[in-house]
């Protein structure tokens, strides 16, 4: 008898660990298309005719028309286009994140990660803004608002360890873009939280961004801008949630979080991660998941974004083994009315 329990211990333990050896782009859900079979980094334009993407991290600039399907390259002009990310402002014109040119992964894309201006007149070439930044930024749909994070990497007079945030306007009145009431909104002391910001929402007076943890976790934040109260949105979650694109409403954002491998008892954190959708009412009991990728082998959904309307989300097919924001094709979720 207690052989027999200890062997239906020992399958119900494999059965929770294990993942399918399978495809996930082989099996969607009817909701979702498969709009490129390259890229990665996925940005709606504010009117969602277009999505704007990278071809690989520290490479060039695409977008594809939503209704023709055609895609078109942004930055093929430049030579040796060392861009990390892409997204529209809400002029229509794109602003690009990465260095000048590629050294090594770790300095172009931490010490020499910059801000630039592309506009969306054809043949039009990027044009520096001036500003080092942190990973990725907040860029409003309704002005041309923008926020982004620094670390003592991009910016020497911040203490090892400590991050900040800053609001910006993008000011095209002159001969060149330029960036224009630059002000500080967030800060943090030490890489207990290291900070990125995400999505503007209710009509720009706040923020969304991640809070980076010690020892791989992340925790989802909003930011009050004009009072400046910060709330921990996952705080009764834990493990890695990573805040992404919002929905219209701002009750609503998406997050890349290791949930599912917690519950199953899977290695979790940033690796092993799928899409899930929270209610940002501080409880974190309403977090349902959207994507289902990591439940295969070596697999996981990541960078998604919501249109303007809500009725779409883009995001990314991606693979466990790989860093951070690389992608092997952007997908269309059609959301259910």
């Amino acid at each position: 008898m207690k052989l027999l329990s200890l062997l239906l211990l020992i399958h119900i333990a494999g059965f929770a660990q294990g993942r399918k050896a399978c495809n996930p782009l082989q099996s969607l859900p009817a909701n979702i298309e498969i709009l490129t079979h390259f890229g990665e980094r996925a940005d709606f334009s504010p009117t969602n005719d277009e999505i704007a993407f990278m071809a690989k991290s520290f490479g060039d600039a695409f977008v594809i028309d939503l209704k023709t399907r055609i895609i078109r390259c942004l930055t093929c002009n430049v030579p040796g286009a060392a861009f990390l990310r892409v997204m529209h402002l809400a002029n229509g014109d794109y602003l690009l994140i990465g260095p000048e040119r590629f050294s090594d992964i770790r300095t172009s894309r931490h010490a020499d990660n910059e801000l630039w201006h592309l506009s969306k007149k054809a043949g039009s070439k990027p044009v520096k803004l001036g500003l080092k930044m942190s990973e990725g930024a907040a860029v409003s749909k309704r002005n041309m608002r923008l926020a982004v994070a620094q670390t003592s990497a991009q910016n020497p007079e911040l203490a090892k360890g400590a991050s900040r945030i800053l609001v910006a306007d993008v000011d095209l009145a002159g001969a060149a873009p330029t960036l224009k009431n630059i002000r500080t909104v967030q800060t943090s002391p030490s890489n207990a939280c290291t900070l990125e910001a995400q999505d503007f929402f209710a009509n720009d007076s706040k923020l969304t961004y991640s809070c980076y943890e010690p020892q791989g976790k992340a925790s989802v934040w909003t930011l009050d801008l004009a009072s400046g109260k910060a709330v921990n949105e996952s705080a009764a979650i834990g493990g890695y949630n990573e805040v992404e694109g919002i929905f219209p409403d701002g009750l609503y954002t998406l997050v890349e979080s290791d949930r599912q491998a917690v519950l199953n008892n899977w290695p979790g954190l940033f690796r092993n991660i799928d899409i899930w959708k929270l209610r940002m009412d501080g409880t974190g009991r309403d977090f349902t998941r959207v994507t289902h990728f990591n439940d295969c082998e070596g697999w996981k959904a990541s960078n998604p974004v919501v249109s303007t309307d809500g009725r779409a989300i883009a995001f990314q097919a991606a693979k466990s083994a790989d860093e951070a924001g690389v992608g092997y094709g952007i997908l269309l979720y059609h959301v259910k009315p």
